[in-house]
């Protein structure tokens, strides 16, 4: 059976109350682990998931629908699903089909792609925004500029996210700081809520996007990949390990 075409039983009900304002003011944290990682797998990212439910987070972001289905089926947090298929050019929810797929895993948004960058299918973002919508799920639109944000709620998604600020050809960033300055921008600009992604490394830097206006602010190496945190921390040891 094609994804696009899975039955809808499969979802759940939403959270109460709608997942949007449920993570309003929140932390969410974002628990992938890809193929290769020590943690990559379904058992262990639903074990993050708890531990991040116990730690306070006010939603989970989480990639494919395998990981999806495992945490939805536990944990009652709003999720925002995505698939990341591949690592070049628009791999994050690239066509409406993966997106499809990850909605009827449980996820209540689902994260898209919304550069300017061309769809591997050559669909426009609007189509999987009308795909999700007709599903009633909601959409969180990815995007690294704020031309691609505004075009994001003029095609219909729900909420903006500046995850991909620094890692398009168009976006360079020669340092490893959030960007706050496309955060506060979009939140004067865009009618729909901002969410604050990308480089969020350490609490005061959550605390400035929420000064800055954001919906809710997305952490995820900084909690939930150890080789990175246990890296910074050797590095200041005099026997590096690494």
């Amino acid at each position: 059976m094609p994804l696009d075409r899975a039955p809808l039983n499969r979802r759940r009900p939403r959270p109460a109350p709608d997942p949007v304002d449920a993570i309003k003011g929140g932390l969410v944290v974002s628990c992938q682990a890809r193929e290769g990682d020590p943690l990559h797998g379904t058992a262990m990212m639903a074990a993050m998931a708890r531990a991040a439910a116990d730690g306070g987070a006010a939603g989970l972001r989480l990639n494919g629908p395998a990981d999806v289905r495992a945490v939805t089926s536990a944990l009652t947090l709003p999720v925002i699903g995505l698939w990341k298929d591949g690592d070049e050019g628009v791999y994050i929810t690239p066509t409406a089909r993966h997106a499809l797929a990850v909605a009827d895993a449980g996820a209540d948004i689902v994260a898209v792609d919304a550069t300017d960058r061309p769809r591997p299918d050559g669909r426009g973002f609007r189509d999987t925004v009308t795909a999700l919508h007709d599903r009633g799920v909601r959409v969180m639109a990815d995007i690294a500029t704020v031309t691609e944000g505004l075009a994001a709620q003029e095609a219909g998604a729900d909420l903006v996210g500046t995850t991909l600020s620094g890692y398009t050809e168009h976006t360079p960033r020669t340092d490893d700081e959030p960007d706050l300055p496309l955060v506060h921008t979009l939140v004067g600009r865009l009618a729909i809520p901002v969410i604050a992604e990308g480089r969020f490394h350490l609490p005061h830097q959550v605390a400035a996007a929420f000064d800055a206006g954001a919906h809710a602010v997305v952490v995820g190496t900084a909690i939930t990949a150890p080789a990175w945190i246990t890296r910074r921390f050797a590095a200041e040891a005099p026997r590096r390990g690494w």
